[in-house]
């Protein structure tokens, strides 16, 4: 059974997050219904912590990418972090689009379902999050002017605070 591949761990046991996050890249996976396949999106910006009393994933999502309506559509998806093995893989989801592949087929990667999410087997650590807030950033937000040049097409991320319904390792 694919979910053997998995031990339940608490959120409050996860790694430093600055180092799986930023260094080690996240692949937010998610279902798109339309197509009848998974997508998965590499992204190295985001945080794990507390909110509201909840452990919580935010994940910060452009709105030209696929993964932006599909996390729109679907209030569940996970989050995985690969062994250092798969980069090939992270870097295939980060710079193609989903709207023109099966990019966790061109990757090599092999989706599987747990907790009733799509989630990538090859994880070595998984996070089932459900979004809790959503909102867009904004240029008059922006207390450090400098950070602006990070979005020269005004193309602000859009925040999703995330619950972490539940995170796993790999076995």
């Amino acid at each position: 059974m694919e979910q053997e591949r998995f031990s339940p761990i608490a959120p409050e046991a996860l790694e430093n997050a600055v180092k799986l996050i930023g260094s080690d890249w996240m692949l937010l996976t998610v279902k798109d219904a339309k197509q009848g396949r998974v997508n998965a999106m590499t992204a190295s910006w985001g945080c794990l912590g507390v909110l509201w009393n909840k452990p919580v994933c935010v994940c910060f999502v452009r709105p030209q990418r696929h993964t932006f309506g599909l996390l729109e559509e679907n209030e569940r998806f996970s989050v995985a972090f690969l062994p250092e093995s798969h980069r090939d893989a992270l870097k295939l989801c980060g710079r193609r689009s989903g709207r023109d592949c099966d990019k966790p087929a061109e990757a090599g990667l092999t989706v599987m379902e747990m907790d009733g999410v799509p989630v990538i087997a090859e994880a070595r650590l998984v996070l089932v999050c459900r979004k809790l807030y959503a909102d867009d950033l904004k240029k008059e937000g922006f207390l450090d002017e400098s950070l602006l040049s990070n979005y020269s097409a005004e193309d602000y991320h859009r925040m999703y605070v995330c619950a972490i319904e539940s995170a796993y390792l790999a076995n």
